[in-house]
């Protein structure tokens, strides 16, 4: 076997961006546990990703519009490499109304993949999202050029 050729260690060409991610929020829920705030968590989920080289904003404001006027605005809790959206809750167990709000903050940059992250349960809880391909004009994204 050519060893130049063996991964010793999975890579971000060799492992999903999401599954990166979770592995963070899993050593970040293991040393603080449930129970604070959700910016101690996107604080000390921060500290991991830049401590793996990810590219990520924090709280990106997103713009909702109806009729060519804004009706709104909202911001997610972290864009992962302009690819992936991160929603943190500190909840005792995720709820539909979680998934329903990750998928709009899709639809709304036209970012494809999602993963909600929970850390209010004894053990980290997360789910992913995937945005279906289908044109939606009535809503603008600040965050995409």
């Amino acid at each position: 076997m050519n060893s130049s050729a063996l991964t010793l260690f999975p890579t971000a060409e060799t492992k999903p961006l999401a599954q990166w991610i979770i592995g963070a929020a899993m050593k970040v829920h293991r040393a603080l546990g449930c129970g604070f705030l959700e910016s101690v968590y996107r604080n000390a989920l921060a500290i991991e990703l830049r401590s793996l080289g990810i590219a990520f904003e924090t709280h990106p404001t997103l713009t909702v519009s109806y009729e060519g006027e804004t009706v709104g605005e909202f911001q997610a809790d972290l864009v992962i490499e302009r690819e992936l959206i991160v929603e943190l809750k500190v909840v005792e167990a995720l709820a539909p109304i979680h998934s329903s709000q990750l998928i709009n903050y899709l639809v709304a940059t036209g970012i494809d993949e999602g993963l909600l992250l929970n850390f209010g349960a004894k053990s980290l809880q997360f789910r992913t999202k995937t945005r279906l391909p289908s044109p939606v004009s009535h809503i603008n994204s600040q965050l995409l050029p």
